[in-house]
């Protein structure tokens, strides 16, 4: 027999909120994390908008031997795990007697790679570049760090699969606990908000450059939708097996009860209407419910004309007719790339055990394929017990996971 996997550990450090109550708080009063970056138009940037995420500051929390060894994405994921560790009520003691794994996803840390070669071009001499730049640099930095720094002696591996890297960690932790394979696993998603960290993204003008009005610029589903806006921080969750937990006493979030992935196989910055359905129906299939039975779905869409409307026709194709309320809280926190799907399961859970459903801000005027939807535009108090969570990225990597309210 597979094992129940449920949610008993939270955490997340994000432009609208530092920790659980702040975010909580945001999402109610659909309260945008979106601001105007000087410094990346002075660097070059078409688009100077971001999220605005706040640095934390370790200095007296961690020892500075393993400081220098996080990048930026490292620092909030370490902030998000240590609110999620509190929350599953797991301290040191437990982790040094017990095994847990990580699945964490990260595609990305610009800011390490970059400043290691700007020393050694300037220095002419590797060896002044750093200890710590290595593990800075990697894309498992992550991983790599956080299991030292907690002593995780489990499965331990990076997730790297663009804006689903977040989601398809859940996936993984969620996949191994059922299986028999962990009974704990810290599953997330990080990314970096620095200088350099979207250079590259901002070149293909997929941007808002809606600055005059920063939190309006994020508008998924909106006809007057410009682009997306690039946001980061990190988001944590401890999943475990239901026995596991109940035998512990920990508290319960949720549970996971599906995960559906696809692979579009087009061209690799195209989205697919026939991949999002392929990702949906599989996680629909295996939590063994309908279409029907969703309360809510938390959408991937990122406020780019293409995007949005690849997402709009597969949640028609499969919600038709059954008005299925639909957000995006990326309209408040921008587009958080490889954190995204990650923390957007913590905002449906924050949603979940609090009655309400967030609003998709800015969605004034619907398009010919949104029209279709039945988008929340305002908080609507509501009781949720199940939810869809879709997220979707370049190369054409689909992830989608159900998230029920625990019944025994």
């Amino acid at each position: 027999m597979t094992r129940r996997v449920v949610i008993t550990g939270a955490g997340v450090y994000s432009c609208i909120g530092r920790n659980l109550d702040e975010v909580r708080d945001s999402l109610y009063a659909g309260q945008s994390g979106i601001g105007v970056d000087e410094e990346r138009a002075a660097y070059g940037y078409r688009s100077p908008l971001t999220g605005i995420v706040e640095r934390p500051q370790l200095k007296g929390l961690l020892d500075r031997r393993l400081r220098i060894c996080l990048a930026e994405e490292g620092e909030y994921a370490y902030v998000a795990t240590l609110e999620a560790l509190k929350t599953a009520g797991i301290d040191m003691d437990y982790l040094e007697k017990n095994e847990m794994g990580i699945f964490y996803g990260n595609d990305s840390s610009a800011k390490a790679v970059i400043e290691a070669n700007n020393i050694a071009r300037q220095k002419k001499d590797t060896t002044l570049i750093g200890s710590g730049a290595i593990f800075q640099s990697m894309n498992s930095t992550v991983t790599m760090n956080l299991s030292t720094i907690f002593k995780l002696r489990g499965i331990n591996m990076t997730v790297s699969a663009a804006c689903a890297s977040g989601s398809h960690a859940i996936g993984l932790g969620y996949f191994f606990i059922r299986q028999g394979l962990q009974d704990l696993v810290l599953c997330g998603g990080a990314q970096e908000t620095n200088l350099y960290s979207m250079g590259s993204f901002d070149a293909l003008s997929a941007f808002s450059v809606r600055t005059g009005e920063p939190a309006k610029a994020s508008r998924p589903f909106d006809a007057d939708r410009d682009g997306l806006v690039p946001s980061g921080g990190a988001a944590s969750l401890i999943l475990e097996d239901y026995g596991h937990a109940v035998k512990r006493g920990a508290t319960v979030f949720a549970e996971v009860a599906g995960y559906g992935f696809s692979s579009n196989g087009m061209q690799i910055s195209q989205p697919s209407d026939s991949g999002c359905i392929a990702a949906i129906d599989r996680a629909l299939k295996d939590a063994g419910i309908r279409a029907a039975a969703v309360d809510y779905v938390n959408a991937h869409a990122t406020s780019t004309p293409q995007g949005d409307r690849v997402e709009a026709i597969a949640l028609g194709r499969i919600f038709g007719g059954l008005q299925t309320p639909v957000s995006s809280t990326k309209s408040m926190t921008g587009h958080e790339c490889w954190m995204a799907g990650a923390s957007e399961i913590i905002y449906s859970v924050l949603m979940m055990q609090n009655g309400f459903i967030a609003p998709n801000i800015n969605f004034e005027t619907p398009d010919e394929y949104s029209a279709g939807l039945h988008i929340v535009s305002r908080t609507v108090e509501k009781e949720i017990n199940v939810i869809l969570s879709n997220s979707f990225g370049f190369g054409g990597t689909n992830s989608a996971l159900i998230i029920k309210k625990l019944r025994n």
